[in-house]
């Protein structure tokens, strides 16, 4: 890895710190803020627990995140996670537990902008309803198990020093299970952005099978995220342990799980998976807001005690920071773009054309629109999504759904399916009747990322998508999965 890729996945790293010095708050705060727990120990658990759910579990959310904008080239990721650092930086120096997810959504937002690169909607919708889904949720657990947990204290009437020592077993124990949740969960925000450009390279580890490019990256970030737990959470600590609502130790329990059960929720694919399987609706595995899981959960539990107790001016501040941060990130990452462009000449997106041709208007035909007032766009060649949407919008007057499939098909993407690459595939997660299809098309070249997912989907079932049912949800995901790692891999650069 060469010092330019270094000095790029910089800004990650320092995205990390700055998650680890605000997000271990919302982990452990509770815990340290009412002294049963050293600041030192949860520092320690923290990290250990963080690497574990990045590395292990940090696929799902990251996913999502990607499709909200692919940030395709190396110099837009930057800017994209240091725009973002730098907003829950300026946060956290102020003692405000700051959304990371915000703060790399409002950057991500930025990217688009400047690109004029399409947001997915029903993306960004999903995202936006999780952050007010999230601190209901968080609030509502949070009250029900503080209720029952002071009913089964009262009725039990444990000695004053036997409950003591199971809540500080309780809290190191629930501080364990939220950061790793934190970690599945929140890494998609520190390193989603770099996967569509990844520098890294899948390898295999003798006994342990591939370590893919996605968990190199993911290691990384959660080793940066470690050093920000603890170089400087300190302070965001005591704000969530103390100033919003004092807590007692059973209240701080309540607290960390309730938080950790939320970000779990957002973030399991085992459960995603356990779900569809049994045709029931899914979680949307999204990178949720582990700042406003532990507030929502503090104030579910100030509610049940009569809400008289909660500091509603230092709420005031923290909802204005939440308010502020994805604006503030999506800010400097359009100003970081326009400089790292043309003041230091770095290419921060490879641009994407799209054009309307006989085999995209077959394509549609198929899908159902109306291609007839297509027709005198054949042939042309249009420099970014807005500009043929536009066209599309004031020329023919198609509404946004129609619009969307054709920008989805008239995409242009350069595609090779070189040989030399075949070679590197993870066997253990492409299928051999998969690695076989791509096999038998070895060196044959695509303008659109559909036409190499239609010539595989020819040469074999294991490539074809299942019907859009909840049970074939999961299938259907991981399938989509593997071509977009397939489209990253053959692109033409």
């Amino acid at each position: 890895m060469d010092v330019a890729v270094i000095i790029f996945l910089s800004s990650g790293l320092f995205l990390g710190w700055a998650l680890g010095a605000n997000d271990a708050a919302n982990v452990f705060g509770t815990a340290v803020g009412t002294r049963m727990v050293r600041f030192g120990t949860a520092a320690v658990i923290c990290s250990i627990f963080l690497i574990l759910g990045a590395v292990i579990s940090g696929g799902g959310a990251a996913h999502t995140l990607g499709k909200l904008g692919a940030v395709n080239a190396l110099g837009g990721a930057f800017t994209a996670a240091g725009a973002a650092a730098l907003a829950v930086y300026l946060m956290t120096r102020a003692g405000l537990p700051v959304s990371t997810t915000q703060a790399i959504v409002g950057a991500i937002i930025g990217w688009n902008l400047f690109t004029e690169t399409r947001t997915d909607t029903a993306t960004l919708i999903t995202i936006l309803s999780t952050w007010i889904i999230c601190p209901l949720l968080a609030a509502g657990i949070a009250a029900a198990l503080y209720k029952l947990t002071t009913y089964v204290i009262r009725v039990t009437r444990p000695h004053l020093l036997r409950q003591d020592a199971y809540t500080r077993v309780g809290l190191i124990l629930a501080g364990a299970f939220g950061a790793y949740s934190l970690g599945a969960n929140n890494i998609a925000n520190v390193m989603g952005v770099f996967v569509p450009s990844s520098p890294f390279t899948d390898f295999e580890v003798i006994g342990f099978g591939t370590f893919s490019s996605i968990q190199q990256l993911f290691l990384l970030g959660a080793l940066a995220i470690a050093v920000g737990v603890i170089t400087y959470s300190k302070r965001v600590m005591l704000t969530v342990g103390g100033r919003l609502l004092p807590l007692s130790p059973v209240g701080a329990w309540v607290a960390v799980v309730a938080h950790s059960v939320v970000l779990f929720l957002f973030a399991s694919q085992g459960l995603e998976s356990l779900l569809a399987g049994a045709g029931l609706p899914t979680i949307p595995l999204v990178p949720v807001s582990s700042s406003q899981a532990v507030v929502g959960a503090v104030l579910g539990i100030g509610l049940v005690k009569g809400g008289r107790a909660i500091r509603w001016r230092v709420l005031g501040g923290i909802s204005l920071g939440w308010l502020a941060t994805p604006i503030i990130a999506g800010l400097f990452c359009f100003i970081g773009l326009f400089v790292l462009q043309n003041v230091f000449d770095q290419e921060v997106y490879r641009p994407i054309s799209y054009e309307i041709s006989d085999p995209v208007l077959e394509r549609l035909a198929r899908e159902g629109v109306a291609v007839g007032a297509l027709e005198g766009l054949k042939g042309e060649t249009f420099e970014s999504a807005p500009r043929l949407s536009e066209r599309l919008k004031a020329e023919i007057g198609l509404d946004r759904a129609a619009r969307d499939t054709i920008l989805r098909f008239a995409e242009r993407h350069g595609l090779v399916v070189d040989p030399d690459l075949l070679d590197g595939l993870d066997t253990d997660w492409y299928t051999p009747a998969q690695i076989g299809a791509l096999r038998r098309i070895a060196g044959q070249r695509y303008g659109h990322k559909w036409m190499l997912g239609e010539a595989l989907a020819a040469e074999t079932a294991a490539w074809r998508f299942r019907p859009a049912e909840q049970v074939n949800k999961i299938y259907n995901k991981e399938l989509q999965k593997k071509l977009d790692a397939l489209f990253n891999r053959f692109e033409i650069r």
